[in-house]
């Protein structure tokens, strides 16, 4: 009997024992999981504020692009524009040319009338003269 008692004591202490052990374990276990879920927070946080940071990059990226997009369409625009203004500029100048040759054409039929009148006016004052 006494072995019996014996194998049953040292059975208790075993039982005991396992059951610390298993305590602890579930403690630690406990702890793990709380840090598990910090560390998954922890995490979806940060990939949250990576994502919110990639959105952030990628409006930003968009914006400058559309930047460009549009620098290149005033460019051409401008370009367009000059253009239409030389070839303007090009009419214009023709058409002064030719109005510069046209005046001093006039100015050439001007200075002959005024010859002519002035020679007209001395032939009266020369006939006006003779009547006299």
């Amino acid at each position: 009997m006494s072995k019996c008692h014996s194998e049953l004591t040292q059975r208790e202490q075993q039982l005991l024992r396992s059951r610390r052990d298993s305590d602890t374990k579930a403690g630690e276990l406990a702890k793990m999981e709380k840090m598990l879920q910090q560390t998954k927070s922890l995490l979806d946080r940060k990939a949250e504020e990576a994502s919110d940071s990639r959105g952030y990059q990628e409006n930003m990226v968009e914006d400058l692009e559309e930047k460009v997009r549009s620098s290149r369409r005033y460019r051409r625009n401008s370009l367009h524009h000059t253009q239409m203004l030389e070839s303007q500029m090009k009419t214009v100048k023709g058409e002064l040319v030719g109005t510069l040759d046209h005046l001093q054409e006039l100015r050439n039929v001007l200075r002959r009338s005024q010859q002519k009148a002035e020679e007209r006016t001395a032939a009266m004052e020369k006939l006006a003269a003779g009547l006299r």
